[in-house]
Order: C-alpha cells, then sequence, then structure tokens
C-alpha cells in the first residue's frame, strides 16, 4: 500500500484505566445498539482529542517535534480532570457519542500551544484519503473531513469540548442517553500520541508515541 501524500492527524491524551473502563462499558451499551459502529480496540483507540488537521506526510517528524515539546513540557500527569456527561457530534441519521470533561486551564493552555506548533505544518484539507479508510456510506466521508478541516475554528479554545468517544448510534438513541443521570468521576491523561483517523474520527493508526513528564 502506498504512503499518502497527505495525512489527517489527531494530536491526542491516552486517558488512564479509570476512563478507559468507563469508555469501553459505554461502547458495548452502543454497539448493542448499532453494531455498526466502531469497537474500541486497536484500531480505535480511546483518547481525548487536542488538535485534529491535515498535514504533508514529510513535515509529520517536524510537527510530531513541534507538538511534543509543548506536550512534554505541560505536566499532564499532574492534571485531573472530571468527567461529567455523556455528549455526541450528530452526523446524517447517527451521532459520534462520548464522554465528556470541562476545559481546564491547563487543559485549554496546553491545546493553545499544541495548535500554535502544529499550524505552521498544516494543511486547509483534503480527501478522504488521508484517513486509513472510507466509511461505506460517502456521506460519512463528507462530514469528517469537514469536521477536521474547521477543528480550530468549530472546537478549539472558547469551543473546546475535551472528550473521549465511545461510540456511534442512531441521534434519537443519544438524545435519551445523554438525558440520563451522570454519575461524573475524576480522571488522568496517562500518555500523548498522534494518531491517523480513521473512520468516524477514530484513532486508528498509531504515528508518534510523545514522551512526557513523569
Amino acid at each position: 500500500m502506498t504512503a499518502p501524500e497527505v495525512m489527517a492527524i489527531d494530536i491526542l491524551l491516552e486517558p488512564d484505566a479509570r476512563m478507559l473502563a468507563h469508555a469501553e462499558a459505554n461502547n458495548a451499551r452502543l454497539r448493542g445498539v448499532f453494531p455498526d459502529g466502531f469497537a474500541l480496540d486497536a484500531e480505535h483507540r480511546p483518547h481525548i482529542t487536542l488538535l485534529q488537521c491535515f498535514v504533508a506526510a514529510g513535515d509529520l517528524e517536524a510537527l510530531a517535534q513541534a507538538a511534543g515539546a509543548v506536550i512534554g513540557n505541560a505536566g499532564i500527569a499532574a492534571m485531573e480532570l472530571q468527567a461529567d456527561r455523556f455528549y455526541y457530534t450528530p452526523g446524517p441519521g447517527f451521532g459520534v457519542a462520548g464522554i465528556c470533561a470541562p476545559p481546564t486551564p491547563e487543559l485549554l493552555r496546553l491545546q493553545a500551544g499544541v495548535i500554535a506548533a502544529a499550524t505552521p505544518f498544516m494543511l486547509a484539507s483534503a480527501t478522504i484519503d488521508a484517513f486509513t479508510a472510507r466509511h461505506d456510506n460517502p456521506a460519512f466521508d463528507a462530514a469528517l473531513i469537514d469536521y477536521v478541516a474547521g477543528f480550530v475554528a468549530h472546537h478549539a479554545g472558547a469551543h473546546f469540548n475535551p472528550h473521549v468517544s465511545t461510540g456511534v448510534a442512531p441521534t434519537d438513541y443519544l438524545d435519551a442517553m445523554i438525558a440520563e443521570p451522570f454519575a461524573a468521576f475524576a480522571f488522568a491523561p496517562a500518555g500523548a500520541a498522534i494518531y491517523q483517523l480513521g473512520p468516524f474520527g477514530t484513532a486508528a493508526r498509531l504515528l508518534k508515541q510523545l514522551e512526557v513528564a513523569r
């Protein structure tokens, strides 16, 4: 397989075991409703996105060094986040669900630093070939491309919604799920990495593991 010239990437934080357990439980629930959704596995790693963007494959190493320097000095192991609700991002007849945590000042500063470091390497858009695979539905492809292309404008800073995506289901089911009581819990980042994005915006292929201070 020929390597893509442009890649859709996710610069992300990897959650700790407590969040993983909650994410896996919600994923099993959603898979029971929508079996065509994704399972949390080696090609769908639970994570908290700091930045999704398009980058030329030849610039990946330089971008990783720049973003990695920011993350490596951010003290992520000492961050404590509070999961407080379910949410979903709507798509054409379905939604990608997740568990949310309000952004802390430390997390907002980290995201801003990562975006600043990555901006010189970011491309405005790309085709679905920048991802690891296509969806069966072209409308899903178009929605995903638009999401990544608009990430900084619509999902950063004041619009940042830190979350761990947990699965896919019809929107009527997800409307009912997010109305349910949610038992809040604390968790922390356990690592950081850069992944190539796959279908439904999942972290599908590890590109770079980033060093973090312990």
